[in-house]
This record gives C-alpha cells, sequence and structure tokens, in this order.
C-alpha cells in the first residue's frame, strides 16, 4: 500500500516537472497532478487488458510511445485542471519515458528487464 502511494506520489512530482518544461502541457497543481497520475495509471491499465503488455509505454517501443501520449491526451478529458496539446503529450511521453529510465514509477517484474 505505501509502496503504491509513493509511486503516485513520485509520478505526479514528474508530471509537475513536465508540465513547467513541456510547452502544451499544464497540470494547475499538486492535487491535480496527483489525480492525473491515477487517472494516466488507470487508462493505461484498460489499454493493457485490452491490447496486452505490449501496448504499453514499458514495451519500449514506438507503439509504446504513442500510446502513452494517447493516455496522456484522454487524461485531461477526465482531470480538471490538465490542459494538453497533441505535441504536448507527444513531448511529455518522450519525457516520462526517459525519466522512467532512471526513476521507474512502477515496480517491474524480474522477467521484464
Amino acid at each position: 500500500m505505501l509502496g503504491t502511494i509513493v509511486r503516485f506520489v513520485v509520478s505526479a512530482l514528474v508530471l509537475m516537472v513536465v508540465g513547467w518544461i513541456v510547452p502544451g502541457f499544464y497540470i494547475a497543481g499538486f492535487w491535480t497532478a496527483i489525480l492525473a497520475a491515477i487517472v494516466i495509471a488507470a487508462i493505461g491499465w484498460v489499454f493493457e487488458r485490452i491490447f496486452g503488455n505490449n501496448i504499453s509505454p514499458y514495451g519500449r517501443g514506438v507503439v509504446g510511445f504513442l500510446v502513452g501520449a494517447l493516455v496522456i491526451f484522454l487524461a485531461q478529458a477526465v482531470v480538471p485542471g490538465m490542459r494538453v496539446t497533441v505535441w504536448g503529450a507527444l513531448l511529455a511521453s518522450l519525457i516520462i519515458g526517459i525519466v522512467d529510465l532512471f526513476v521507474p514509477t512502477t515496480m517491474r517484474s524480474s522477467k521484464d528487464h
């Protein structure tokens, strides 16, 4: 439980940093970022259940990158205080993917490495 909370807080902080550096990506504040992290995780989970694990951003391919951008773009429809352009979603997906290489925001099993 504590690990899940920490992952959402880290994800929220990453989203806030992305909001500061990516044009076309706006997060109103910390609680908006927490809600966005939860919504992004939920939408990503749905996509993975429908299309399989290879569709997720953790598949590390172009398709995963584009799905990550789509998930970020769709999240703004649910999260008040979050505004994202298509370019903002693409840049955010790229930056979040790079950050996730160094500061993983999910727990991966040993078979994923």
